[in-house]
C-alpha cells in the first residue's frame, strides 16, 4: 500500500471504504457555525465547516452568487473572514474591504493602492470586546498590517481607532531590540488572538541583513507591547548555548521567525508557533550550533510567552525548511504504551520536506515514532552542517523524497540537458548545498506550502502538496576589491540582486522571477526605488542600502547610472558580508517551463492521523500545455489551501490551471470544476447567510505565469 501510494502508480484514485472511515468520523453541526470568522476557519486553523446545506449530491448545481472586483490587480492570498453577514478581507495592493457577504456589495474600504505595500496579505484580523471599551470606542475591530504597520479598524466603518498606538497603528519594529532597526520587518499573515492580545507573526528578509524573529504578543485595545519570546535566546534563557556566544546581538544573525501563522488551544491557553529558518538561509558558518528556536513548534503560555515545549524539526537550517504553514489542532485516537487506545487533544504540523508530525497538545510527546538519522557532512569551508536531522517514521511522506534518472520528464523535448543537471548535481535527503548544484526536494516552496492543512473531527488531514525540485549551487561572494573594476550599481545589482533576477537581468519567469532588461520602458524611477526600499511579493525590501546606494542601483537599472569618481560603496552602509550567496532560486525546469521531473506535479491527500495511513492520494490540477495535447492528470504546482464541510465536501482551488473544485472528502472523487476569471492561489471559506451557504475564494492569479486578476467570486445553490 505505502509504495502505491508514494509511486502513484496509475495516478488512481486510492480510498477506504465510507464506512472504515465513518467510524472515526463526529461530524457534529454546533448551534451557530454560520461564520467563517478567524483565518482558516478557527484558532484550531483546522479549515473545516459544519455547514451541510451544499453536499456531494447538489455540489454539481453550485453557480455564481456574485462577484467583487477589487480596484487593483495581482496576487491575493487572502483566506476571508465573515462574520455576521459581513465579509472582511483584503485587495492586491493591500486595501482592507468589508463587504455584503450576501451580494458582494462593498461596505468600506480603507487604504490608497498608491500608498499601500507591495507585498502580499494572507488577510485579517477580527476582535469582538467581551469587557466593555472606553466611550466611543469600537467593540468590534479589524486588525491588519500593510508593511511594518499594523492597524485596528473599526469593524463597522474602516476608520483607524485613534486609541491603538500612534492614529490607529504600531510598528512591528517593536520589541525586536537595536538589531532590527531600520531592517525589513513586515507581517503578511493574520495575527493569532487571544483574549486581549494579538501575536504577530512576521516576515524578515532570508539574508544576513535580517532582523531577530522574536515572537510578540500586543495588546489589541492600545497596541502596547505585552511579552516577547526571543527566539534567538539572550544569555541565560534556554537555548543560549546552540548559538554562538554573541549572536543574539550580532547585526549578521537574524530570523527564527514566525512568518506563516500560529493556533491557539483558547481553553487551554497555549499558543503554537511554527519558526522558520535562521538567517542566511543556506550558509551558516557565522550561527554554528542547533540554533534553538529555529525550525521549531513552540508551545507557549499565550498569556505571558513562556516556554512550556518545543520540537525542533531541522537543526542548524541550511536548506531553507522553514515550517509553511500554522498547525492544526484536532482529537485523534492513539494508542498509548499499554496498547489501549485513548483520545488525544493533538497538534498535527505540515512541513516543506512532505511529513505530518502528530504531538500531545500539552506535553509535546509525538504520537508517532520520530528518529534522528545520521546525515552527510558540509564540504564547505566554515560549514558545519549538524550530523542528524529527526525523520517521522509515520505517516509516510505526502511528497516525494528522492527521484532518480528513471523520473526525469518523460514529455521533456531537452531531456538530455535535465539528464545532464542531474548526473553532475548532488542530491539526496540533507544533502548540504555545494558549489556543483544540489537538488533540494521537495522544493524550497514545499511539500506543504502556506495554505496548509485541513482537517475534520473525525481526525484525517487532507494536504495538498507540490512535487517541484530546485537546483542550488553555492558560490563564494565577490568581495568588494574583487568587483572594483565594476561600477556602484553594478556592484550591488551583483551582490544583492543578481541570485534572483540573473547576471544577465533576464530574470526567471517560471520560478517567479521578473526580467528587468529594459525597466525603465515598463516602470518609473519611483516606483522602481519604492520596490526597491520595500519589496514586493516574494521579494523584500532593501533597508539596508543607503539613499545613495539606491540611486546607484536604480541608475544602473535604467542604464543611465551616473558615474562618482572612485564608485565606493557609501559609508553608512549597513550590509553585512556574508561568505557564501546561492546561484539563485531555480527550479529544476527544461526549456519549456516544464518541471524536470515525471509527474504528479501536485497532489492533493487524505490521511488518517489515528492510524496515520493514508485514505486516499490524487493528482490535484493538470498543466495546461500538456491537456492541450491529451496529457491529463499530471498535476501542477499549487498554492492555497482546502476547506472541508460536515456534509463531506472538500473544496480547493490553488492549481495554475485556474480551476475551482469539489471532491467527494471520503473517496477523493471529482464531483465539480468550474474555471475561475483567474486562479485562485487562495484558500476559499464557506459561510452561511440567512438560509444560503455560500463558498466564495480570491482570484487573483499573478503565479506560476497565470494570468492576474481582481475578483473575489462566491458560489451558492440556485
Amino acid at each position: 500500500m505505502k509504495r502505491l501510494l508514494l509511486a502513484l502508480s496509475g495516478l488512481a484514485v486510492l480510498a477506504v471504504s465510507w464506512s472504515q472511515l465513518r467510524q472515526n468520523t463526529t461530524d457534529t453541526k454546533p448551534n451557530d457555525y454560520t461564520n467563517w470568522g478567524e483565518y482558516l476557519g478557527g484558532p484550531d486553523r483546522s479549515h473545516y465547516s459544519a455547514l451541510t446545506q451544499i453536499t456531494p449530491e447538489n455540489v454539481q448545481n453550485l453557480k455564481v452568487a456574485w462577484t467583487y472586483s477589487a480596484p487593483d490587480s495581482g496576487q491575493i492570498q487572502a483566506n476571508p473572514i465573515i462574520v455576521n453577514g459581513v465579509l472582511y478581507s483584503v485587495t492586491p495592493t493591500v486595501q482592507a474591504i468589508a463587504l455584503d457577504a450576501a451580494t458582494g456589495k462593498e461596505i468600506w474600504k480603507f487604504g490608497s493602492p498608491t500608498k499601500q505595500s507591495l507585498s502580499t496579505s494572507r488577510g485579517v484580523t477580527y476582535w469582538q470586546a467581551t469587557k466593555p471599551t472606553a466611550a466611543g470606542e469600537s467593540e468590534a475591530r479589524i486588525l491588519y498590517t500593510v508593511g511594518s504597520l499594523l492597524y485596528a479598524l473599526d469593524a463597522k466603518t474602516g476608520k483607524p481607532i485613534p486609541s491603538f498606538g500612534q492614529d490607529g497603528h504600531i510598528d512591528l519594529h517593536e520589541g525586536l531590540g537595536e538589531q532590527a532597526k531600520d531592517k525589513f520587518v513586515i507581517s503578511n499573515t493574520p495575527g493569532t488572538i487571544f483574549e486581549d492580545l494579538i501575536i504577530m507573526p512576521v516576515r524578515l528578509s532570508e539574508g544576513a541583513d535580517a532582523a531577530p524573529g522574536h515572537v510578540r504578543a500586543f495588546n489589541v485595545r492600545t497596541g502596547k507591547l505585552v511579552w516577547t519570546f526571543h527566539t534567538i535566546p539572550q544569555p541565560g534563557e534556554y537555548g543560549y548555548d546552540t548559538w554562538p556566544k554573541n549572536a543574539y546581538k550580532n547585526t549578521d544573525v537574524g530570523g527564527a521567525n514566525n512568518w506563516s501563522g500560529m493556533s491557539v488551544d483558547r481553553p487551554r491557553g497555549i499558543l503554537y508557533v511554527p519558526t522558520g529558518s535562521a538567517a542566511f538561509d543556506f550558509y551558516g558558518g557565522n550561527r554554528k550550533g542547533s540554533n534553538l528556536f529555529a525550525n521549531c513548534l513552540l508551545a507557549l503560555d499565550a498569556r505571558t510567552g513562556k516556554r512550556l515545549w518545543h520540537f525542533q524539526a531541522v537543526h542548524h537550517d541550511i536548506w531553507d525548511r522553514d515550517f509553511p504553514a500554522p498547525p492544526n489542532l484536532l482529537t485523534v485516537t492513539s494508542k498509548g504504551s499499554d496498547g489501549r487506545s485513548r483520545r488525544v487533544d493533538a497538534v498535527a504540523q505540515v512541513t516543506k520536506s512532505g511529513h505530518v508530525l502528530v504531538f500531545d497538545r500539552v506535553t509535546g510527546k509525538p504520537l508517532f515514532p520520530i528518529k534522528e538519522m545520521p546525515m552527510p557532512k558540509s564540504d564547505v569551508p566554515g560549514e558545519e552542517a549538524w550530523p542528524t536531522q529527526p525523520v517521522p517514521t509515520r505517516p509516510a511522506p505526502f511528497a516525494r523524497q528522492n527521484f532518480t534518472e528513471a523520473d526525469l520528464n518523460p514529455y521533456s523535448e531537452d531531456r538530455d540537458t535535465l539528464l545532464a543537471q542531474f548526473r553532475r548535481s548532488r542530491k539526496g535527503t540533507f544533502q548540504p548545498l555545494s558549489r556543483q548544484g544540489t537538488f533540494i526536494y521537495p522544493g524550497l516552496d514545499g511539500g506543504a506550502e502556506w495554505g496548509g492543512a485541513a482537517t475534520d473531527p473525525g481526525g484525517i488531514m487532507y494536504v495538498n502538496a507540490n512535487e517541484a525540485a530546485w537546483l542550488i549551487a553555492l558560490n563564494q561572494t565577490p568581495k568588494q576589491d574583487e568587483l572594483a573594476h565594476l561600477t556602484l550599481g553594478n556592484r550591488l545589482y551583483t551582490t544583492t540582486c543578481s541570485s534572483c533576477h540573473g547576471a544577465q537581468r533576464k530574470g526567471n519567469a517560471a520560478s517567479g522571477y521578473p526580467s528587468l532588461v529594459n525597466i525603465g520602458q515598463r516602470r518609473d524611477r519611483a516606483y522602481v526605488t519604492q520596490v526597491i526600499s520595500h519589496g514586493k511579493g516574494m521579494m523584500p525590501g532593501f533597508t539596508q542600502l543607503s539613499t545613495a546606494e539606491k540611486q546607484a542601483l536604480v541608475g544602473f537599472l535604467f542604464d543611465d547610472e551616473k558615474i562618482e569618481a572612485g564608485g565606493q560603496a557609501s559609508k553608512d552602509s549597513k550590509a553585512p558580508f556574508v561568505p557564501y550567496k546561492i546561484s539563485g532560486y531555480i527550479k529544476f525546469l527544461d526549456s519549456k517551463g516544464l518541471s524536470g521531473i515525471a509527474p504528479p506535479w501536485g497532489t492533493l491527500n487524505a490521511i488518517d492521523l489515528n492510524t496515520g495511513e493514508y485514505l486516499w492520494k490524487i493528482p490535484l490540477g493538470e498543466e495546461p500545455e500538456l491537456a492541450k495535447k491529451g496529457i491529463r492528470n499530471t498535476g501542477s504546482e499549487n498554492y492555497g489551501g482546502p476547506v472541508v464541510t460536515a456534509s463531506g465536501l472538500l473544496f480547493i482551488g490553488a492549481a495554475k490551471d485556474g480551476k475551482f473544485r469539489a471532491f467527494d472528502k471520503r473517496t477523493g472523487k471529482q464531483l465539480w470544476e468550474t474555471t475561475l476569471p483567474a486562479a485562485g492561489f487562495a484558500t476559499p471559506a464557506t459561510y452561511q447567510v440567512g438560509n444560503k451557504q455560500y463558498v466564495v475564494i480570491a482570484c487573483g492569479g499573478g503565479k506560476l505565469g497565470a494570468k492576474k486578476g481582481n475578483q473575489y467570486v462566491a458560489f451558492a445553490l440556485p
